[in-house]
This record gives C-alpha cells, sequence and structure tokens, in this order.
C-alpha cells in the first residue's frame, strides 16, 4: 500500500493556503464533490487498492486531491446517489461522558459506576502467559484510545503482543463486581468485557526513542462493536473548536485507573485521583533541564506527592467535566504518558498527550 500511495505525496510545494477540509469542491471531471479524506471516499479508495489501474486513473487520482494535512490526504470525492462518506461515526453527548459519580464523594476508590470508559489492554507473553500492563479509554463502540508507547516500539518489550482489551471492570478479584453501599445493600455490575483486538494504528510520527514523547497516542479497533451499559460507556472526546486548543490551566481533572505500569505495579481496584493542570511554560522550564522539550501537543498536571499518575494507568485516560452541547459531559483532555520516576514525586507533574491537538487524527483514523 505505501508503495501506491508515493504518487500522492511527491511534488507538493511547501506553501500556506485555506484548508478546504468538508468544502465544497470539482473533481479533474469538473463534478461537484466534497473535500474529505481517501479513507472516507470509497470510489477513490477502491481505485487506489487497483494495482492494475491506467495512467491516465493515477493521473485523476493524483489531480483529484484537494488538501494535505500531515500524513493525511484529502481527495475531491463525488458519490452516487445514496451513497455515504466512510465516516465513523463518535458517540454524541447523549451517549459519551456520563458517569455516576454523585453519590458518595471523596476517597482514591471510584465508585463501581463510576469512568466506565476505563479500559486494560491485554497482553500476550512468552509461554501464553497474559497480563494487564497498560490503560485506555473507550471512545466508541468499536475504538479505545491509548499511549503509543503501550503498543509499539521500545514502551513494551519485544516478546509481548497487546492482544486484548478489557472493558467494565471494576475489582480485578471478583466477576461480577459488587459494591457494597452505605445502607448494607449492594450495587452490582455486569461482568466485564474481554474483546479481542482488530487492529492497532500508532501515529506515525512516534519515535519510541525521543525524549520528549512526541505523537504518544494510538487507536486500538475492536474485533466487533460493544453495546453501552451504565458500567461501560465512552468519554467524549474534545471535538468542539473551543475545547481543542486548551490545556486546562489551573482547573482540576480526574486520572483515572488500575495504576498498572510497564513494570506491573497495580491495584486491583480501579483507582482516581483529581490532579491540578499546569501552566505548559511553567512545566517546560520544570523538564527542560532533563533534557526533555515539551510542545503544544501535550500538558502536565499534578505533582502532588503520591499522587499524580500513581492512581492511573500508562497510557490511560485523564478527563474534566465540562458543558458542551447544554450538557455536563466528561472529555478526554489526555492521555497518561510519561513522569518522574517514581511516580507522584513533589513538584514534579504527569505529562500527558493533549488529545485535543489530535481529535483530525483520530477521526480520520476511525473506520466505520
Amino acid at each position: 500500500m505505501k508503495r501506491n500511495m508515493e504518487f500522492f505525496i511527491v511534488e507538493i510545494p511547501f506553501v500556506i493556503f485555506t484548508s478546504y477540509i468538508y468544502q465544497p469542491c470539482r473533481n479533474p471531471n469538473n463534478e461537484a464533490g466534497t473535500c474529505v479524506s481517501l479513507l472516507e471516499c470509497p470510489p477513490l479508495l477502491n481505485l487506489l487498492k487497483n494495482v492494475g489501474r491506467t495512467q491516465a486513473e493515477t493521473m485523476f487520482l493524483q489531480h483529484s486531491q484537494c488538501d494535505y494535512v500531515g500524513s493525511t490526504v484529502y481527495v475531491c470525492c463525488v458519490l452516487q446517489s445514496g451513497s455515504r462518506f466512510l465516516k465513523a461515526e463518535l458517540p454524541t453527548t447523549r451517549e459519551c461522558g456520563k458517569s455516576f459519580d454523585n453519590r458518595i464523594l471523596g476517597g482514591n476508590v471510584t465508585r463501581i459506576d463510576e469512568y466506565p470508559w476505563v479500559a486494560l489492554i491485554e497482553y500476550t507473553k512468552p509461554f501464553n502467559e497474559k497480563g494487564f500492563h497498560c490503560g485506555a479509554a473507550l471512545i466508541s463502540k468499536r475504538y479505545v484510545i491509548t499511549a503509543a508507547h503501550c503498543v509499539t516500539g521500545a514502551g513494551i518489550p519485544a516478546d509481548w503482543r497487546p492482544t486484548g482489551i478489557r472493558l467494565g471492570e471494576w475489582d480485578r478479584n471478583t466477576n461480577p463486581d459488587c459494591e457494597r453501599l452505605i445502607n448494607d445493600q449492594y450495587d452490582c455490575a455486569d461482568p466485564y468485557i474481554d474483546v479481542a483486538i482488530e487492529k492497532i494504528t500508532a501515529h506515525p510520527m512516534y519515535r519510541s526513542n525521543d525524549k520528549n514523547h512526541l505523537y504518544d497516542i494510538a487507536l486500538i479497533r475492536l474485533s466487533r462493536n460493544i453495546e453501552y451499559t451504565d458500567f461501560v460507556s465512552p468519554v467524549c472526546l474534545p471535538v468542539q473548536q473551543e475545547l481543542r486548543s486548551r490545556t486546562f490551566e489551573a482547573l482540576k481533572l480526574d486520572v483515572t485507573g488500575f495504576g498498572t505500569t510497564e513494570d506491573s505495579r497495580s491495584s486491583d481496584l480501579k483507582l482516581k485521583a483529581g490532579v491540578d493542570a499546569w501552566n505548559l511554560e511553567d512545566c517546560r522550564r520544570k523538564y527542560s533541564p532533563k533534557g526533555v522539550f515539551l510542545d503544544n501537543s501535550q500538558m502536565c498536571a499534578g505533582g502532588v506527592e503520591g499522587v499524580d499518575s500513581c492512581r492511573g494507568d500508562s497510557g490511560g485516560p485523564l478527563v474534566i467535566k465540562q458543558r458542551v452541547e447544554n450538557r455536563d459531559v466528561y472529555v478526554l483532555a489526555g492521555v497518561v504518558s510519561f513522569g518522574p520516576t517514581p511516580c507522584g514525586l513533589p513538584g514534579w507533574p504527569g505529562v500527558y498527550t493533549r488529545v485535543g491537538a489530535y481529535v483530525d487524527w483520530i477521526s480520520n483514523n476511525l473506520e466505520p
């Protein structure tokens, strides 16, 4: 496939131009279309995959290009009546970001139905041994999001393979999980769900040897759609323009998970911690003497002794409640990337991949 894509990315002049993404356009035959990602356009995508296409068809593909952002090619797509773009749908605010967290406040252990998007990545190791060593967050019926270092490169041992996702977990010692309430009654969840991994898409610019940990983000496609319940449901992505650039400075966010890291320290219960977001320049000044240089696609939070991402998972979610479309929902602000060793050192925040910087990349890599 890479060989067949080459003609799309050569001889493109370095110019600054207005984005035409999702705007009306005209293809080389002067037919009206819409400027969309190549992956969303079935006719041109099928033509690209045809290794026997003619030179004229190759030229048609080349001249159908209407924009180019990062590694994503956009084409002027003309669809037949009744057809639709291959755009994976994200959940609406009626479905995402719901957490039933208003019954009992305080404490490091979550309630059984809090943060229902928290997921665990299962790894298959030598001799068919299995274990959970990173976290993720459910963002749709078919996808979870995590850190690239959890699924590729030197971040995981060479003989480990990410093979499954667990959803709906609260207490790893029991199944189903039940929580004793203050009135001596029990709130029981559905059994957890284990789903095989169908496909992993790490950001193509991620490099595991990069000390700055840039582009530390990845998507995992599940082998089947899952049904939303009170105990398994997605977090909202910061798709709104006003949320995409925010670092949530001085606001309190929640980091959640089982405290699972690559060196296997973990909790049996799902944990949470409130962490304050830092001013990015202050965080840069903190890390730059260590040879780590952060950019605007990252954010920092925490720095309180024994807290930080010690309560969360490597690759797990950092969320904040926001008012979106007249609803109070949890939005995925960040993905746990890296921090001081040991975690939770006073004065040293954890560093997170800022999800708002990658909304377009996420959207363009979700398959129906």
